[in-house]
């Protein structure tokens, strides 16, 4: 059984590659991805996103704003703490810092992502985090909002391994996508190695960033498995090691996450 972690299944293309949301489940349930978490970018499109993944219960929910959307929408704390006291979601996020494609809006980041976190430790539930080229203020803002009481995971892992290593003392988990394929991951590929397998989640962010052999396709939740044989060969396991553990990883960070059994 396979988890994948991150996923946007909400905005896939249906009716083009799918026909709908239960094909997509029932096609990742086919490759042993038998549970997935479907990420909040925006709190507008939240109670959209939330009713069309209701009916199956094997697909969780975060809440949350994306860092690369702060000119999207108004940032409101407020409403984040409405939204995310559902019941339905099990975890705040994505949120984060992101200085890699928008440095211009730093200063609408950094008071979200605070927000986030201390919203985070109010209702008990883990941090979803986005973080590129912002390494010390993510770490920065987690410490001093005491992030370590609920934990989290740093998802779609592209930075370094000191990093990742700091986020892990906080109690962190790193998840890692399909980019660990890439041709041009090397330096990736040498942080999964080094990373313990018991601190590891695996993930698509579909519909981007699809794995290698389906690089250029629409990413979707399906392809986690193949992102999970890739990290066994890198660390010369079996593919059932690795599922097994990030799965057993998976439903320990996020525990208002029951496991759907039929």
């Amino acid at each position: 059984m396979l988890v994948d972690s991150h996923c946007h299944i909400d905005r896939l293309a249906y009716g083009k590659k799918h026909a709908n949301i239960a094909e997509v489940i029932n096609k990742a349930g086919a490759r042993g991805v038998n549970h997935m978490l479907c990420i909040s970018v925006g709190l507008s499109s939240f109670p959209a996103m939330l009713e069309t993944i209701a009916p199956y219960p094997q697909v969780f929910a975060s809440c949350g704003v994306h860092p690369l959307h702060q000119n999207d929408e108004r940032f409101d704390a407020t409403l984040l703490r409405q939204l995310a006291a559902d019941p339905a979601v099990v975890a705040i996020g994505e949120t984060g810092l992101d200085y890699f494609y928008a440095p211009e809006t730093r200063d609408l980041q950094l008071p979200a992502f605070e927000q986030h976190v201390a919203t985070a430790v109010e209702l008990d539930k883990p941090l979803i985090i986005h973080t590129r080229d912002a390494q010390q203020d993510t770490l920065d803002i987690l410490r001093q909002g005491q992030a370590q009481q609920v934990g989290g995971v740093l998802h779609c892992f592209t930075e370094s391994l000191a990093m990742a290593e700091a986020a892990m003392e906080l109690g962190f988990y790193i998840s890692i996508s399909g980019i660990v394929t890439f041709r041009s991951a090397d330096a990736l590929r040498e942080v999964v190695k080094a990373l313990p397998l018991e601190r590891l989640l695996v993930e698509t962010d579909s519909p981007w960033l699809a794995p290698v052999p389906f690089r250029g396709e629409e990413n979707e939740p399906a392809y986690v498995r193949t992102v999970a044989e890739y990290i066994a060969q890198l660390k010369g396991i079996s593919p059932e090691q690795v599922a097994e553990q990030t799965t057993a990883n998976f439903f320990e960070l996020f525990k208002l996450a029951k496991p759907v059994t039929s």
